[in-house]
């Protein structure tokens, strides 16, 4: 069983999206910049380009979607610096705050269209209103901070006699880390964090770092290269059989035990939308910043299987979708 993503246009301004359009101008070539965590083929920029398509811009036609893949923490400002020499029309900030941090250093004049998925834009003072966002800053923001709290307290009503939990963090999850604590200091819940620094990454020593009576349950807070690393995360967590919880559903679809968020591919999806109409000529200020308001809980009983789990059958019936 699965819920439909929902997401709210804050402000109430503008009527709904045309479903399709024909592409802005057939004689010109609309240049689009990225910097990402993630390939070109994953569940980021596959739903982008999709929607891409259906507004009518075919890449190499009268689109070309430029994206550099970044190898670390460190690559995004340089990543944004060379979109720029490149003369994008449009950026495309996706992910973590060093993504927008990034890209409003590369160029204050520039318009963005941000996928802000590991911070808050507002709380951080990125934009002064989601009805009507200022400067050359819009798009789509998740909740990820209250988020993670939620997370924490579906694992403890998951397993009640719970007591202790790793969390693994990094650089660009911090906030979600200090989220997970008061989470856990709210449910009696004892979270041991291991930060993460540069990848790649060594889940087995990390495990080692927590309190011995914590690593049997891990929560992998996201972040882009966590994301990236899922199948490798999920392997290990089998390996050594650990309940896991984790933000999105591409992570249980990999094996993961849990999942709780918003449906990434339909974010993606909405900033295509939103570069659509920058292109044709839309001021960033001018397009309210949307929300998810709908969020799916996911559990892999095959996963459940493997480590000998049993969910209580109340909890399962508040689970949105089951993969068997």
């Amino acid at each position: 069983m699965r819920r439909r993503e929902f997401f709210t246009l804050v402000g109430g301004a503008a009527a709904a999206w045309p479903t399709t359009l024909p592409a802005q101008d057939s004689g010109k070539m609309l240049r689009v910049g990225a910097v990402s965590g993630q390939l070109r083929n994953s569940a980021f920029w596959q739903p982008f380009v999709l929607r891409m398509a259906e507004l009518g811009y075919q890449e190499g036609k009268n689109f070309i979607f430029d994206l550099i893949t970044a190898s670390s923490f460190d690559g995004y400002e340089a990543g944004y610096r060379e979109l720029v020499t490149r003369n994008v029309d449009i950026i495309i900030a996706n992910g973590p705050e060093i993504s927008l941090k990034a890209a409003l250093a590369s160029s204050s004049t520039k318009p963005i269209v941000m996928i802000a998925i590991d911070y808050d834009p507002l709380a951080r003072g990125y934009v002064t209103s989601l009805a009507r966002p200022t400067g050359n800053v819009t798009g789509v923001f998740m909740q990820q901070i209250e988020l993670t709290e939620k997370r924490v307290q579906l694992m403890k009503s998951a397993f009640p006699d719970l007591q202790a939990a790793t969390v693994f963090w990094d650089r660009v999850t911090t906030d979600q880390w200090e989220a997970a604590q008061r989470a856990g200091v709210n449910l009696g819940l004892r979270l041991s964090g291991v930060e993460f620094f540069d990848p790649p990454f060594d889940y087995d020593k990390a495990l080692a770092q927590a309190a011995p009576d914590s690593r049997g349950t891990v929560f992998v807070l996201v972040s882009p290269f966590f994301f990236r690393d899922r199948a490798q995360q999920t392997d290990f967590a089998l390996r050594k059989r650990i309940v896991t919880m984790f933000g999105f559903r591409e992570w249980t679809d990999a094996g993961g035990l849990m999942s709780y968020g918003a449906n990434i591919s339909s974010m993606h999806r909405l900033a295509a939308g939103y570069v659509d109409r920058v292109a044709r000529g839309v001021k960033p200020a001018d397009l309210p910043i949307e929300q998810p308001t709908k969020f799916e809980l996911v559990i892999n009983l095959k996963t459940a299987k493997a480590l000998g789990i049993t969910f209580p059958q109340s909890f399962l019936a508040t689970a949105d979708d089951v993969v068997e």
